[in-house]
């Protein structure tokens, strides 16, 4: 298996620009907007879609579930990494001027804050609207005596055998605890020694258990009761002759991220599975733990977990709400869920036997999830058994359990074929999958490489290669999401196939630089990170601050997750100052403060939370009524332009250009109902609406549009003869 490409040293140019981009920004800190309290704030949007009855009832659970599950990474990686620049004693200030220290004062604060929301939504909010719709939930207080019978039955036969009592003394050491599981501390009396103080034990609760359970009864209403709640309710038979004074439960959120010094490793495969099994021993960054535990005992456990007291967070329970989403999965109830959508099928592109004869005639641009992701996939299924296909080159940065790209990755190598896959292993808690995929690709004869030292490859790029009556010619996919067939139905993204010349033989020319050796390569058309990508952009925004200047029409929209880059953050202020109208549609972070006099007057921020995950990039720049159109894999952030292998891709077909621009954006920016308007006191608002107008959601645009369009397209479709 062939390692990570070591490349040349950098040039001193790069280094420079590397160093410009990682300094703070050129203007004073309040230009800027913290980006750890910016991601709270894009949380604070998502608990939004759960407290709002606008929402099915199931589907504002999904929210609140999906709040839970940012904070755990927002812990496990950017807390963590703050928390060790302050036990260090360094770290460069943010971009707002704050330290790490300062900066954890405020996220507990604003964490504090998020949790006591979310759980307040959850039992004043969801609780009674799910018990009005059949969907119980009861605390072992409001059991009666038959449902009680039937919990300590369940108990002593579905979970007490795998429970293990772990008991805290001077010969039982703290027992070490896997990263977010969960754990009830309890507090012990011997009624025979009641002079001694209580003993403490713990209960880890294993993964396998299901954390809701389902009381047998009433078929006509589902009455759960949490894994939680049963344990302490029955924990007793584990301590005989004990009496329990208190039980809670807890868990704890560890250090997640990998630290691994690329150039320092000869097997990069076998070191991050080694960093894997290290993790959840990783230090502690945050302890939660159930309301009412006394002072001594919450005490004592923060000191046996090496844990300030700071970042512990006492809350109303239940824990992990993250768990709530086994809810939506197992409760049939349509009714309580967005309608179903089937993603649109485009009949052309089943109007040929093979997908390459309608891409060698126009090129094909999807948005996902309205318009169907089967047609990436069938690109690379039919790349795998065409016997014209001679190559195949695929980066892989998360893809499904069951992938059926790296399955017919596997065909194709049986085949024959010559396959290449970049595995990208540092893939964000998708490590150990991606490990998994890359033996398995090795051993079916596939070429595994790992791209660039010290960057992740990130770009969503496919190569064929096809032999045809005229030569060789090459076919490429280039997307701005990941090779997931199951996240294509959940996260709003654009696909790109095309046999265009100038663009398949730049793909061709990033992954000979991602697989080889070689100098710095030259890139006219893509734009990619760690290359081009950061000086273009600069150098676009430039040229709309010149285009204003000149009085000559000059706009920027941007749609991208998140933009923290102080030097692009700067050089936008200084295109709004010039006259440029700036229209930015930021997912999550966003560091940049629009509406500042003087500064960011023309700079207007949204936010977009809804149904589909936005996920998609895409660039503007009106260059004086010729306009760029870019899309890709990149966000506006310095990791991004230096520390990832990024492209972004042009889009040039007229037709393709007039639907970005003239449909797909100005849909985005017209949004008044999942959007919010950033402030520059860093709240968001809703999106006022003018007298009259009507509520409008691009999101259910754009899959009423993708209907449309299928169905008109089989409408004037000619009919076989």
């Amino acid at each position: 298996m062939s390692p990570a490409v070591k490349r040349p040293k950098r040039s001193p140019k790069i280094t420079a620009a590397i160093g410009r981009a990682l300094s703070a920004g050129t203007g004073p800190a309040w230009h800027y907007f913290n980006r750890e309290l910016s991601y709270l704030a894009f949380n604070r949007r998502v608990l939004e879609q759960a407290q709002s009855p606008a929402n099915p009832l199931l589907e504002r659970v999904k929210f609140l579930a999906i709040v839970s599950s940012n904070l755990d990474e927002f812990f496990e990686i950017r807390v963590a990494g703050l928390q060790q620049q302050q036990d260090s004693a360094g770290g460069e200030p943010s971009i707002d001027g704050l330290t790490p220290k300062e900066q954890l004062k405020q996220i507990r604060a604003g964490v504090e804050k998020l949790s006591r929301d979310q759980h307040r939504c959850w039992h004043e909010l969801l609780v009674p609207a799910l018990a009005k719709e059949g969907i119980a939930f009861l605390t072992p207080a409001q059991l009666d005596a038959k449902q009680r019978a039937w919990v300590e039955q369940y108990f002593t036969t579905s979970v007490l055998p795998v429970l293990t009592p772990l008991a805290i003394d001077q010969a039982h050491p703290f027992p070490q605890l896997g990263n977010k599981t969960m754990n009830v501390l309890l507090t012990l009396d011997n009624p025979e020694t009641p002079e001694n103080e209580a003993h403490l034990a713990i209960l880890p609760v294993p993964r396998s258990l299901p954390r809701l359970v389902l009381l047998d009864g009433d078929a006509k209403v589902q009455r759960f009761v949490f894994l939680s709640d049963v344990i302490k309710l029955c924990a007793g038979a584990l301590f005989p002759g004990y009496v329990i004074r208190s039980a809670h439960a807890f868990r704890v959120t560890r250090n997640s991220d990998l630290y691994i010094d690329e150039e320092e490793v000869e097997n990069l495969l076998k070191k991050i599975e080694d960093e894997l099994r290290n993790l959840r021993r990783g230090a502690a960054v945050r302890l939660e733990i159930e309301d009412g535990v006394d002072d001594e005992t919450f005490q004592t456990l923060c000191r046996h977990l090496a844990l300030p007291e700071e970042n512990a967070f006492r809350t109303r329970g239940p824990l992990n709400l993250l768990r709530l989403m086994g809810l939506y999965e197992r409760t049939d109830r349509p009714d309580l869920k967005y309608a179903p959508f089937v993603p649109a099928e485009m009949p052309f592109l089943r109007a040929k036997p093979l997908l390459f004869d309608v891409i060698r005639e126009r090129d094909v641009l999807l948005h996902h999830p309205y318009e169907s992701f089967t047609p990436v996939v069938d690109f690379i299924e039919q790349s795998a058994t065409d016997p014209h296909v001679l190559a195949i080159k695929q980066t892989l940065y998360r893809t499904s359990g069951d992938s059926p790209i790296v399955r017919a990755l596997i065909e194709a190598s049986r085949l024959g074929k010559q396959v290449t896959a970049l595995v990208e292993l540092k893939a964000r808690f998708d490590e150990a999958n991606n490990i998994k995929w890359a033996r398995e690709l090795e051993e079916a004869g596939v070429h595994v490489v790992f791209g660039l030292v010290g960057h992740k490859t990130h770009c969503k790029c496919s190569l064929v290669v096809r032999q045809e009556a005229d030569g060789l010619r090459r076919y490429v996919h280039l997307g701005t999401g990941n090779y997931n067939p199951k996240t294509a139905r959940l996260y709003t993204d654009l696909s790109l196939l095309t046999a265009s010349p100038e663009l398949t033989a730049e793909v061709a020319q990033l992954f000979n630089a991602l697989t080889g050796f070689g100098r710095t390569p030259e890139f006219r058309h893509l734009l990619v990170a760690p290359f081009n990508l950061h000086s273009r952009i600069q150098e676009l925004i430039a040229a709309e601050a010149a285009h204003a200047a000149a009085g000559r029409p000059a706009r920027i929209i941007a749609k991208m997750n998140k933009l923290v880059d102080p030097v692009t953050i700067d050089n936008l202020y200084a295109a709004s100052q010039a006259g440029v109208q700036i229209d930015l549609i930021v997912r999550a972070t966003c560091c940049l403060a629009p509406g500042l006099k003087g500064q960011s007057e023309n700079i207007r921020v949204r936010n977009l939370v809804g149904r589909y995950l936005e996920h998609a990039r895409i660039y503007y720049f009106e260059n004086g009524g010729a306009p760029h159109l870019f899309a890709g894999s990149a966000d506006w952030m310095t990791r991004n332009f230096f520390r990832r292998v990024e492209a972004l891709f042009p889009i040039y077909d007229p037709e393709l250009r007039r639907r970005v621009i003239g449909d797909i954006l100005p849909a985005e920016l017209r949004d008044n109902v999942d959007a919010r308007r950033l402030q520059s006191d860093a709240t968001y608002t809703p999106v006022p609406r003018g007298e009259g107008e009507m509520a409008f959601s691009a999101q259910t645009y754009f899959m009423q549009e993708a209907t449309a369009r299928a169905e008109s397209a089989v409408e004037v479709a000619p009919q076989p003869q």
